[in-house]
């Protein structure tokens, strides 16, 4: 009797930067190639300020078969490179550049088909390129941003001064214009590091042998049309952009506390609670919380409410510890908020498991800051969205679920740089909770709901998007 031989599974490599909101989606894609599609997976991970999320999401028990998590040594001395007024982005580069000085011996020892980086670790080209190894970027936020990153460099020879005084919106090429004011954090200020960071990593976008996006065609129409007639470019070709999205946090670790809050929520009517919760990295300063937790007192809708420590420093003041942080809340809300709201609201603590809890049927909105990963695990679960922008592109992103995808509502106010007040954060909890505007958004996110199920399923666009690339790696 012969023995079959064994056939040896295609590898291919992860690279992502540190901060959760990049890890994510660049994991569940690596657990689909190995799940779906017969893939090893060697997932580099950066270890240099990883966070208590990070280092439970690397767990063994938490990590399929053929999905090997290969650890980068951690840096050291690291804050020795860094200055009090240093940008989330500035450091995250700095951390990536010194982290991929291991990165030649690790790719050597695996030898991956492909390489899948983020946008923050572009310096993965030049080091791949000696080892003839292609490198293929994920662009983990929307495409609408990587239209306008794509689209930087030349906006950087054209443009004088600063991109956030030009008196009108900012033309995209075959893009809906973008209000100066809504542009991401790390281009407003173009003297500074992070800006100059940016636009190093975006200019490289042209060097990769292809780019996923977590998106869909139904979701964002106009701006991947603009990506896929490369508009941006008059000699340099675009490489390949695969739409494989979207690609939402799976298979949710519930603890002993996650499993009481699902509780609390199986006692509630359907549509009838508030999700409140700033992403993996957001907090709001002092006053700011105060006003927030009288604001969903008045308006006497059911909430759950996920409470960090304020800062008034930084909005994104967790982005390097999150899910580390332990704190009271009753030390730092509004004295006599948690017992009034007892019972119609619940305060968690910190950290909450986001997915489990938008896809419960008791939600019946997400007030939330419109980070990517955030904005995609609500359409995928058919939740409205009531804006609250805090950094980097979260404002081109309320932008656009308000005014195209038609799925959230915006303040008055920019929440990231004014203070809303409790009269609006009333209202407008009240007018999606409660209003028609609140049920046509409901119907619109349910909408897209349906259409992302579409796309992620056999013959769908985002997995044939992903078959035909899983083939030419396949082939090689």
């Amino acid at each position: 009797m012969t023995i079959p031989e064994k056939i040896e599974k295609p590898n291919v490599a992860f690279l992502p930067s540190p901060g959760m909101g990049h890890i994510t989606p660049l994991f569940e894609f690596a657990k689909r190639l190995v799940i779906h599609h017969g893939f090893h997976v060697s997932f580099f991970v950066i270890t240099t300020g990883a966070s208590a999320a990070q280092n439970e999401l690397f767990r063994s028990e938490n990590l399929p078969d053929d999905f090997t998590a290969v650890e980068i040594p951690p840096v050291e001395n690291i804050s020795s490179f860094f200055t009090d007024d240093m940008k989330v982005v500035t450091q995250l580069c700095i951390m990536v550049r010194e982290s991929l000085k291991h990165l030649p011996s690790l790719l050597m020892k695996k030898r991956p088909k492909a390489l899948i980086i983020d946008l923050f670790c572009t310096d993965a080209f030049e080091i791949c390129e000696k080892l003839s190894i292609p490198v293929y970027s994920f662009f983990t936020a929307s495409t609408i941003l990587m239209a306008f990153s794509l689209y930087l460099p030349t906006l950087d020879r054209e443009v004088e001064g600063e991109f956030v005084d030009l008196p009108e919106p900012i033309q995209t090429p075959g893009c809906t214009p973008i209000c100066p004011h809504d542009i991401l954090d790390q281009v407003k200020d173009r003297k500074n590091d992070e800006y100059k960071w940016y636009l190093l990593n975006v200019s490289r976008l042209p060097l990769a042998a292809g780019i996923f996006v977590n998106s869909w065609d139904d979701l964002e129409p106009v701006s991947l049309k603009a990506l896929r007639e490369n508009l941006f470019f008059q000699k340099i070709p675009l490489p390949p952009v695969y739409t494989i999205g979207p690609l939402i946090k799976q298979d949710e670790v519930v603890t002993e506390k996650d499993a009481e809050i699902l509780a609390w929520l199986d006692n509630q009517p359907p549509d009838s609670v508030l999700f409140v919760v700033f992403g993996s990295g957001g907090t709001l300063t002092s006053e700011q919380l105060t006003e927030l937790a009288w604001g969903l007192e008045m308006s006497q809708q059911r909430f759950i409410l996920v409470a960090r420590k304020p800062s008034d420093a930084s909005a994104s003041a967790a982005f390097f510890n999150v899910g580390s942080d332990e704190n009271d809340p009753l030390l730092y809300l509004p004295e006599g908020f948690v017992k009034i709201t007892e019972g119609r609201g619940l305060v968690v603590p910190s950290w909450a498991p986001q997915t489990s809890i938008l896809n419960h049927p008791s939600i019946g909105a997400f007030l939330s800051h419109c980070g990517w990963n955030s904005t995609l695990e609500s359409i995928i679960h058919g939740v409205p969205i009531i804006a609250w922008p805090l950094y980097a592109e979260q404002r081109m992103n309320a932008t656009f679920l308000a005014e195209e995808a038609g799925v959230a509502l915006k303040f008055s106010k920019d929440p990231g740089e004014e203070l809303v007040n409790r009269n609006e954060i009333e209202k407008n909890v009240r007018i999606v909770m409660e209003g028609e505007k609140g049920k046509a958004m409901r119907r619109r996110a349910k909408e897209l709901k349906e259409s992302a199920k579409i796309a992620l399923n056999s013959g769908g666009s985002s997995y044939e998007s992903l078959c035909s690339i899983v083939q030419i790696w396949k082939s090689q």
